[in-house]
């Protein structure tokens, strides 16, 4: 990923962290490998670890330990209804920028 990417995503994370634990509970490695997938390859497990450690400590999301066929317990995250409200006013200021982003682009052709 380019330098504009990497510091558009430092503002964006936390929010995407709380997307994809609204479609279903992960662990960290978990969401690393999703993002990974999906073209996010720079990402450090360590930068989702500090993001998942923040959400906690903000009460937006449950934690469970679950055991794990290899080595100690998983911590589960599990998006509850703070993190739900969290999510939707991130939601909205997406929306919100992406229109006057889009705005601005199409008035520059």
């Amino acid at each position: 990923m380019g330098k504009q990417i990497t510091e558009m995503l430092k503002g964006t994370l936390e929010g995407i962290i709380l997307a994809i634990l609204a479609v279903r509970p992960a662990y960290g490695y978990e969401i690393t490998s999703w993002l990974r997938d999906q073209g996010f390859s720079d990402i450090a497990e360590g930068t989702v670890y500090a993001l998942l450690v923040r959400i906690e400590k903000k009460g937006l999301v449950n934690v469970e330990k679950v055991p794990s066929e290899k080595g100690p317990p998983r911590k589960v995250y599990r998006l509850n209804a703070r993190g739900q409200e969290d999510l939707d006013e991130f939601w909205g200021t997406w929306n919100f920028l992406s229109e006057r982003l889009a705005e601005l682009h199409e008035g520059g052709k």
